[in-house]
């Protein structure tokens, strides 16, 4: 036994029977061998306490258990679009934290619904994220009440400052640039197109900056643009697509959940082609020509890593080309000459400098 330890024994024992005086059934209690059982009692706290203090401050976190994080989906988390790479970025981050971190999801979540399922998920969980835009109203509203608990929106729109909320801007009308002149230098027809979901500013951003990307390496190039009013309405999406190749369109980009689904069908029928969005996924299928980094996945990724750090923060931030490769990109499988690859090169690193203005997501 050290000295100190000693000390702190005979401190705590004298504290006791001085109580012997004002609780007497109580000190009769800890009197005679019971008293030299509660110095044993005491030591041994006291060794444990010390242990846990040399083991530091993580054996006292994972005696805490894991931060719980809940993640909602509004789409399939298998769309092969923004959905599935805001899972892909969840279960990244649950298999880098390691036991600091519990992720749970909900998916497929209607937006009428969307309130509920986040009212239930905020009772449970540390962190919550709603990953996209049509996330972003539900999660303001139950964000105020749940004032103890952080949220994070993945996509949106700028909202004033909400004391526990943190919104992260992907930016995609840049890639979209960058995937407009892809599309221009791709196509054998002169013809490219993009089909939307909802007709909302970020969406309508993205489609705007492709044709305009078409446009500054071909400024002849015919462009056709459309909105099937739902991200997942594959027979819409279909209908869309075959209107542009009718048209002389070649290669398609999108903003589309399970929609994509019938833009596939529509180029696999027609022979035409796709730059597919959020994940690059090149040498997978025939039918993809490139694909843009949209970094969904980064974002949830980055959400619970900060939680886990300690580091989280209500804030707007900014994604998009300046956050690096994982946050935007574009990847070409293929089909672009050595000049083409040079100067699609040149126009990312003009966006990404803001030698090339593109609007707001």
């Amino acid at each position: 036994m050290t000295r100190a330890t000693q000390e702190m024994t005979d401190s705590l024992t004298d504290e006791l029977e001085d109580h012997h005086a004002r609780t007497r059934p109580l000190a009769d209690f800890f009197s005679g061998p019971r008293r030299r059982g509660l110095a044993g009692l005491l030591l041994l706290a006291l060794a444990t306490a010390g242990l846990a203090t040399f083991e530091g401050r993580e054996r006292v976190a994972a005696a805490a258990g894991p931060l719980k994080i809940g993640v909602l989906i509004p789409g399939s988390k298998s769309d092969k679009g923004w959905m599935e790479s805001g899972y892909d970025g969840l279960k990244r981050a649950e298999a880098k934290n390691g036991d600091k971190a519990k992720v749970s999801f909900v998916e497929n979540v209607k937006f009428a619904d969307m309130e509920q399922a986040l009212t239930m998920l905020a009772t449970k969980n540390e962190l919550v994220i709603g990953v996209g835009g049509q996330t972003q109203a539900s999660v303001l509203k139950v964000a105020k009440r749940f004032p103890k608990v952080k949220f994070s929106i993945v996509g949106g729109n700028k909202a004033p400052p909400v004391p526990n909320v943190a919104q992260y801007d992907v930016r995609q009308a840049e890639i979209a640039f960058v995937a407009g002149a892809a599309a221009a230098m791709l196509s054998k027809t002169g013809g490219v197109s993009y089909v939307g979901g909802l007709e909302i500013p970020a969406i309508v951003n993205a489609g705007k900056e492709f044709g305009k990307g078409a446009r500054y390496v071909n400024p002849n190039i015919k462009y056709l643009e459309s909105y099937t009013g739902d991200f997942d309405d594959v027979a819409k999406s279909k209908e869309a697509t075959l209107a542009a190749i009718a048209q002389g369109a070649d290669v398609h980009y999108h903003i589309l959940n399970l929609g994509l689904r019938g833009m596939e069908q529509a180029a696999r029928e027609k022979k035409t082609h796709i730059i597919g969005s959020y994940t690059d996924r090149c040498g997978t299928d025939p039918l993809y020509i490139a694909y843009t980094v949209t970094g969904v996945g980064f974002q949830v990724e980055y959400a619970i890593d900060q939680l886990v750090a300690g580091t989280w923060k209500p804030e707007f931030k900014p994604f998009g080309l300046a956050m690096g490769p994982m946050s935007s990109d574009i990847k070409v499988c293929g089909g672009l000459t050595p000049e083409q690859k040079k100067k699609l090169e040149a126009i990312q690193k003009d966006v990404l400098e803001g030698k090339i203005k593109t609007l707001d997501s």
